[in-house]
C-alpha cells in the first residue's frame, strides 16, 4: 500500500523535510491531504476517484469537513492528526477518525500506510479532542492547579507521577516545554465544546495566554 500526498500549506502532522512526505507516490493508493488548508483542498477534489482518503485535522472534527447527519455520515474519507503538543517535535502516534459509516476498507488501507511508515495507530469516534487530547488535557490541568496550591514544587509533583506511575516524563516538564499558551487554546477550545470543568484552563495557562497576546500587540521596534 502507498500513499499520493498533497501537501497545502505548513503541516502540523509531518512538518517539512518529515520522512513521511517522501513516501510520495503520484499513482498511491491513498491519498493523504496535509497541511494547514488541508480541510479547504478537500472541497475541490473528486473523492470518488480514491479508494481511500486521510484528511489532515486541524481543530476541527471530520463532520465539519464531509457533513453530518443523523448517524449515516462516513465513507472513503477518514480524518488524521499526529499527536504533537504545542511547539515539541511530532511523536509516532496517529489518531485516525473515523464516523458510524465509515467503509473498513478505506480505513485498513490508510491504517496500513502509516503503519508501514512505523507510525502508531489508533482509530478513534469524530468527537472533540479524539482520545490523547482528551485524557491528557484534564491531566495537564490538575498538575498545574497542583502547583498553584502548593502541594509540592514543580520538580517533585514530575518525580512522583514518573516514579509512582511509570510515565517517562512529568505533566509540568511536558508543558515547560510545549509552552502553557498552547495549553490553554487547545484546553479552552474543549472547555467549550464539552463543557466540563475538567478542560478549564489552569490559572498559570490563562496568564501565559494573556502575556503572549500582550505581546504579540506591542509595536515593533
Amino acid at each position: 500500500m502507498q500513499a499520493r500526498i498533497l501537501s497545502h500549506g505548513a503541516s502540523r502532522s509531518f512538518p517539512a523535510g518529515d520522512a513521511f512526505l517522501d513516501q510520495h507516490v503520484p499513482d498511491g493508493d491513498v491519498l493523504v491531504v496535509v497541511g494547514e488548508r488541508a480541510d479547504a483542498a478537500l472541497a475541490g477534489i473528486d473523492l470518488s476517484a480514491h479508494a481511500a482518503v486521510a484528511v489532515e485535522l486541524n481543530g476541527s472534527c471530520l463532520g465539519a469537513l464531509t457533513g453530518e447527519g443523523i448517524g449515516a455520515e462516513g465513507g472513503t474519507v477518514v480524518g488524521f492528526a499526529r499527536h504533537r503538543t504545542g511547539t515539541g517535535a511530532p511523536t509516532r502516534t496517529i489518531e485516525i477518525v473515523t464516523q458510524p459509516q465509515t467503509c473498513g476498507e478505506a480505513l485498513a488501507r490508510v491504517t496500513t500506510v502509516f503503519a508501514a511508515a512505523g507510525f502508531v495507530v489508533v482509530t478513534c469516534a469524530d468527537r472533540d479532542g479524539r482520545i490523547l487530547d482528551r485524557l491528557m488535557r484534564p491531566y495537564f490541568n490538575r498538575a498545574l492547579e497542583a502547583l498553584d496550591l502548593g502541594l509540592a514544587p514543580a520538580e517533585a509533583l514530575d518525580r512522583t507521577l514518573r516514579l509512582g506511575l511509570g510515565y517517562p516524563r512529568g505533566p509540568l516538564e511536558i508543558l515547560s516545554e510545549a509552552g502553557l499558551a498552547e495549553h490553554f487554546q487547545v484546553s479552552s477550545r474543549l472547555h467549550a465544546a464539552l463543557g466540563e470543568r475538567a478542560y478549564l484552563p489552569a490559572r498559570r495557562a490563562r496568564v501565559a495566554a494573556e502575556r503572549a497576546a500582550g505581546q504579540d500587540k506591542e509595536p515593533r521596534q
